[in-house]
C-alpha cells in the first residue's frame, strides 16, 4: 500500500487523496455520533486520531512542504476562529474550552517546515503520531479505566492514562525509526527517552497546549537522539 501511495504523481491527486481521508474521517466522527451512545468527547478523539494519521499520507506521497503549510495555516485559522464561534460544534462541544485544535494544527505546520526541507519527514511523522494515538488513546483509557488518579499542577490525571502515552510513544517511535533502518541501540534508548519526554508534557498540558509541546518535544528527542547516537 505505501508503494501505491509513493506511486502517485501529480499534486492534484496527492491534495485529493489527502482530502478524501479528512472526509472518511468526518464521516466516520457522523457516524459514531448518529448512530451510537458515544458523547461529544469520544466523537472528538474520533477526529483526533483520524487526522492525525494524515501525516502518513504527507510523508508516503511525498506532499510538498508549502501545502502542507498553508492547509495547516487554514485549518488552524478554522480552530481559532470556532474558539470563539460555533464552527466545530462536534469537536468544540466537551463541557470545556480548549485551544487543542488550533494547537493541532500549529504543530503540524511546524513540524513541516522543520524536518520536510531537510528530508528527514520521519521526525515530524513521530511526533504528530505521539500526538494523535498517544495523546488520543491516553485520553480513552483515562476516562473509562483511570481509577489510580494523580494530581499536577491542579489538573486531575490517571496512572492508566499515563501509562498508555509512555507506551503507545514507545511503540510508534519503535515502529517509524525501525522503518528507517536504526539500529536497535539507538531504537531502544530513543523510545524509552520520547516516551519519558511524551508523557511528561502530556501530563503538564492546559488548554490544550499538549497538542503542540508533545510532537515538538517528542520529534525534537528524537532528533536529537539520531544526531547524539548516530
Amino acid at each position: 500500500m505505501i508503494q501505491w501511495f509513493a506511486s502517485v504523481d501529480t499534486l492534484g491527486e496527492k491534495v485529493a487523496i489527502a482530502a478524501l481521508w479528512l472526509g472518511l474521517v468526518g464521516i466516520a466522527a457522523t457516524c459514531v455520533k448518529q448512530f451510537t451512545r458515544a458523547d461529544s468527547e469520544m466523537v472528538r478523539k474520533v477526529v483526533h486520531i483520524g487526522t492525525g494519521n494524515i501525516i502518513l499520507l504527507a510523508w508516503w506521497m511525498a506532499i510538498p512542504t508549502w501545502v502542507i503549510l498553508v492547509a495547516a495555516i487554514l485549518f488552524g485559522a478554522i480552530a481559532l476562529a470556532s474558539f470563539f464561534y460555533p464552527l466545530l460544534p462536534s469537536i468544540d462541544s466537551v463541557g470545556r474550552k480548549s485551544l487543542g485544535t488550533f494547537f493541532y494544527a500549529l504543530s503540524i505546520g511546524l513540524l513541516a517546515v522543520w524536518f520536510w526541507p531537510q528530508n528527514l519527514p520521519e521526525f515530524a511523522v513521530l511526533g504528530i503520531l505521539i500526538m494523535t494515538w498517544g495523546d488520543g488513546l491516553a485520553g480513552l483509557i483515562g476516562r473509562q479505566f483511570g481509577s489510580h488518579t494523580y494530581y499536577l499542577g491542579g489538573m486531575k490525571k490517571s496512572w492508566e492514562g499515563s501509562l498508555t502515552m509512555a507506551l503507545i510513544s514507545a511503540v510508534m517511535t519503535i515502529l517509524v525509526l525501525a522503518s528507517m533502518g536504526t539500529s536497535l541501540s539507538p531504537l531502544v534508548i530513543s523510545a524509552l527517552l520520547v516516551a519519558i519526554v511524551a508523557t511528561g508534557l502530556e501530563a503538564f498540558s492546559k488548554l490544550g497546549i499538549d497538542n503542540v509541546t508533545v510532537p515538538l518535544g517528542s520529534a525534537a528527542t528524537a532528533y536529537a537522539m539520531s544526531v547524539i547516537l548516530g
